[in-house]
């Protein structure tokens, strides 16, 4: 995730140089910040809450084109993948353009990736309109929201991030029964059609993240605004194309520097006055677009000092394996059901919608008791990881429907550590590179979901199980845990140690 100029609670300028005393916004932590929650949330059930449900279409993608489960779960995971990769290079987006047109453009993306997808004829085609362009498109999206969310909370930041990502779990369970309704109804074709239109609503998401308005207190600013506010614009050019008189008695400037034969068509003074704004225009494009690439840059690829830091490498290494145990029950479990002869029963009440259930009062729960004093959030997270890893585990042993819905509740209330995630990145790398270590932890994230779903069928093809899928994930992820664990042991006793080194010295 990147923020730009970011220091929350307050707004910037775009001349750095600049002295001038910042004061807070009135609209932290309250007002239309608000606002922008509810635009986040729905973009999560948009996004996020839709590549849940994919599982869905994938069922409908193996029987119309006859491909192996490998290669068709790829069209999923790619969009899944494509999503979350891209996160760190969206910033250059936002920092040239803003938030907001970021995730309208996005929006429009995403939904043309998805009529577009409507006409596949081969699962190819679906990599490149549903995988990389769908994916590319809510990446666009995904990221403004979360970051404007960031921007507009300080004091409440967790509980504002906490709300908008339970639509993740409300949109899973939403977009489920949408789209097996659309596709029973209307075929897949005609489904993706429909969901395209839905998905235009990120627009609309996308025009409530409004930019917080420059906020400051500066000697002489009152005077320089009454001095803008007074100088003669172009719009307010009288038909002789004569301006108003300067009010200190001097000559007063002329709007269009012309003959005084042509300063009389205001047409053309209107032309000229038009091309000068296109100008200025381009040229604070110019400007923006060089300073977003500088400060993208600099954010980036001149944070080398993360990888320092041997507790965030091994984060970053679970970060690879942890996405893919989540994501490949969301992927497979409606093919599952059906190899079980279990349809009927999953029709009625789909396991995927008991997962999402869960996951929503897993993220609220776990947070409320890491927040307890007495309680570490690095032991919640941890717990909650082992939890996930035995669920993964115990997954292909169960073969009725009371015992897999049991497991997946487990597995989403386990996965509610997600929203803790944020919380222990800060607590390796620090509040300033924040931004920055968590849009690595998001690309690894994405990396994981895009390598999962199709390494899962792939082993299907050749076991024509799904049992081995599972124990492999779960052995990987269990091996991330692990070199996450010793870290943290290590970090512990080096901790230990200096203070015994200080309290010695004293």
């Amino acid at each position: 995730m990147y923020t730009s100029h970011e220091d929350i609670g307050f707004d910037f300028e775009d001349d750095p140089k600049e002295k001038k005393t910042l004061k807070p916004h009135p609209d932290i932590d309250g007002g239309w910040a608000w606002m922008i929650v509810l635009s986040s949330f729905f973009v999560h059930i948009l996004i996020m809450g839709s590549q849940m449900a994919l599982g869905v279409l994938n069922v409908e993608w193996l029987e119309e084109f006859h491909q192996s489960r490998g290669l068709t779960a790829w069209v999923s995971s790619l969009s899944m993948g494509v999503t979350l990769i891209v996160g760190p290079f969206i910033g250059l987006f936002i920092n040239t353009c803003g938030c907001r047109w970021t995730a309208i453009v996005g929006g429009v993306v995403n939904a043309l990736g998805w009529v577009l997808s409507a006409y596949a004829a081969s699962v190819s085609y679906l990599f490149v309109t549903f995988g990389v362009a769908a994916g590319f498109g809510s990446g666009m999206a995904y990221l403004p929201a979360v970051v404007m969310v960031s921007r507009y909370f300080q004091k409440r930041r967790a509980l504002a991030q906490g709300l908008s990502t339970t639509g993740t779990g409300f949109g899973t369970f939403l977009m489920t029964v949408l789209l097996k309704y659309l596709c029973a109804e209307y075929g897949w074709r005609n489904a993706m059609f429909i969901q395209g239109a839905v998905s235009l609503n990120l627009c609309v998401c996308g025009a409530l993240l409004r930019p917080l308005a420059a906020v400051e207190d500066r000697p002489g600013s009152a005077e320089q605004d009454a001095a803008v506010l007074a100088a003669p614009s172009a719009e307010s050019v009288k038909p002789d194309g004569l301006g108003g008189a300067d009010r200190g008695g001097g000559p007063a400037e002329e709007p269009c520097a012309l003959p005084a034969a042509e300063r009389r068509d205001p047409g053309r003074c209107r032309r000229d006055a038009c091309a000068l704004r296109a100008l200025k225009a381009m040229g604070r494009l110019t400007r923006s677009a060089r300073r977003g690439f500088r400060d993208w840059y600099a954010g980036y690829f001149g944070t080398a000092s993360l990888f320092t830091n041997r507790m965030f490498v091994a984060f970053i290494f679970w970060a690879l394996f942890a996405y893919s145990s989540f994501v490949i029950p969301f992927i497979h479990l409606p093919e599952i059901v059906n190899l079980y002869n279990l349809s009927e029963q999953n029709d009625a009440f789909p396991l995927t919608s008991i997962i999402a259930i869960l996951h929503i009062f897993g993220k609220v729960i776990l947070g409320i008791v890491a927040d307890l004093p007495c309680i570490s959030v690095w032991n919640v997270f941890l717990v909650a990881n082992f939890s996930l890893v035995i669920s993964i585990f115990i997954l292909p042993l169960i073969h009725s429907y009371t015992g897999l819905a049991a497991i997946c509740a487990l597995i989403g209330f386990s996965s509610g550590y997600f929203s803790l995630m944020p919380v222990v990145t800060e607590d390796l790398v620090g509040i300033e590179h924040l931004a920055n270590a968590y849009g690595i932890i998001i690309c690894a994230n994405g990396i994981s979901a895009l390598l999962g779903p199709p390494f899962a069928g792939w082993i299907y093809d050749i076991t024509q199980k799904y049992d081995f899928s599972f124990y492999i994930c779960g052995l990987l992820y269990t091996v991330g845990l692990l070199f996450l664990l010793i870290q943290l042991c290590v970090r512990i006793i080096a901790q230990s140690r200096k203070k015994y080194v200080e309290g010695a010295c004293v």
